[in-house]
């Protein structure tokens, strides 16, 4: 099992580049950050983990400038969308710059994907929360036929063009993998229906769904897990279940913060292998 970190890349901490030759010189995997274009300020939907909503969510660089700048300093280092809203967002446009950051990273992108959970923010993205999740399936679909085909054509209910040339092509063949975020009661069907991998936020019910979705499963499947505890009994578990990255969220903040942060995670990690050992 492999191990990395998520980090919301704001303005006013550690800045993406650093933070990227930071984490790839500590020896961690991969780097996922998160994306939210806007907060909306009447803050209608309450916040999945109660309470006030952080102020980093309404502070983060663009997610694929921030990307960039990761990939640009890093040599090694899988740099990924933990998750990218893909349902605010152009799919022709957003195709591009998945395939521009693969290209220029030499085939070290991950596209975490997801609806996302702010019903306020979709709407001013022109988006109906009831149908976000067939939005999202049909902009992975023409994202997909986009970086395979040289003349492209798509065409669903809210996704739809004819005949398109767009490149460059991904470096990674047939497209950079593509990670399906969520817990929801419908996500493991998303994931069989056009994902690569399982990429949820850790809860403990999780392992029962790993194993169903390796029953369902008709080719290979994988599982990256977000948001993992410092905890190796819990590293140790997700091992077991066949999880391929454990990843873990860092602080916001100036660089002793964030050391601060990956020192625990990897106390674990090394608590975990010695276990193991």
């Amino acid at each position: 099992m492999d191990f990395g970190v998520g980090y919301f890349p704001t303005h006013n901490a550690m800045a993406p580049g650093p933070l990227a030759r930071l984490i790839e010189e500590r020896g961690q995997s991969a780097l996922f950050f998160a994306e939210h274009t806007h907060i909306p300020a009447s803050r209608d939907t309450p916040y999945d983990h109660g309470g006030e909503l952080p102020q980093r969510y309404w502070h983060t660089y663009d997610l694929f400038v921030a990307l960039t700048a990761a990939a640009a300093a890093t040599s090694r280092l899988r740099v990924g969308s933990g998750i990218c809203l893909l349902i605010e967002r152009d799919p022709i446009i957003t195709a591009k710059e998945v395939a521009s950051i693969d290209q220029l990273s030499g085939g070290r992108f991950e596209f975490g994907v997801g609806a996302g959970w702010n019903r306020e923010e979709m709407r001013n993205h022109g988006t109906d929360p009831r149908v976000r999740m067939a939005v999202l399936r049909e902009r992975v679909e023409a994202m997909k036929a986009i970086w395979a085909d040289h003349e492209a054509t798509y065409h669903g209910k809210y996704v739809n063009f004819d005949r398109i040339w767009s490149y460059p092509k991904p470096a990674q063949q047939p497209h950079p993998p593509v990670l399906i975020g969520g817990t929801g009661p419908g996500v493991l069907d998303r994931v069989l229906a056009f994902g690569d991998a399982w990429f949820p936020n850790y809860e403990e019910a999780i392992f029962d769904r790993i194993r169903e979705l390796r029953a369902r499963a008709d080719r290979p499947i994988g599982v990256q897990v977000l948001s993992a505890p410092a905890d190796p009994a819990v590293l140790q578990r997700l091992h077991e279940a066949g999880v391929q990255r454990a990843s873990r969220w860092l602080p916001s903040g100036p660089r002793w913060a964030v050391e601060q942060g990956l020192e625990r995670w990897e106390r674990a990690i090394t608590e975990f292998a010695g276990e193991r050992a």
